[in-house]
């Protein structure tokens, strides 16, 4: 099934069970009942209070973010729901770093745990920038449960493929 490219590499008794949800029509309410709210991070400065107090709970001594966005021409096809970027320019002999962090405007009008997840994710960067154990321990140290919360966000991901 095309719809369930978000699950590549997933165990194949997963894509069945998921597969089965989808047959049934199930899916859409399985998330809803898991994840009713919505965030209220609507603007790319509330989305980077909430990223800046997520740094400073866990990784303090991480560089500081420059920017924090939602970004319309994020591409989750490509599954990239975020973006984590560093840049470096040299300003009168000096240069000057730059990170942001971009999320997929997508992600706007979803529930808050999965906002906390990308967000998470892309931090997790800060430290971490392979997706190697010492980062996913990182992701599950910051936010317990970061593995179910990526599983169902690729669930979303699915759902809202299927719903056009």
């Amino acid at each position: 099934m095309s719809s369930l490219r978000y699950l590549n590499g997933y165990p194949a008794h997963l894509i069945v069970q998921v597969e089965k949800m989808i047959a049934e029509d199930r899916l859409g309410n399985y998330l809803h009942s898991r994840y009713p709210d919505r965030h209220d991070c609507g603007s790319d400065r509330a989305l980077y209070e909430k990223a800046a107090a997520l740094r400073q709970k866990y990784l303090r001594n991480a560089p500081t973010l420059d920017r924090v966005l939602y970004d319309s021409k994020q591409d989750v096809l490509k599954n990239a729901l975020g973006l984590h970027t560093r840049s470096s320019k040299n300003h009168g002999g000096r240069l000057r770093s730059s990170r942001e962090i971009r999320i997929a405007s997508v992600f706007r009008d979803c529930a808050p745990q999965f906002l906390d997840m990308i967000l998470v994710h892309e931090l997790a960067h800060l430290r971490e920038m392979e997706h190697n154990k010492a980062f996913y321990q990182l992701c599950e140290h910051m936010l317990p449960g970061y593995g179910q919360l990526e599983f169902d966000l690729r669930l979303y991901l699915i759902w809202k493929d299927l719903q056009g």
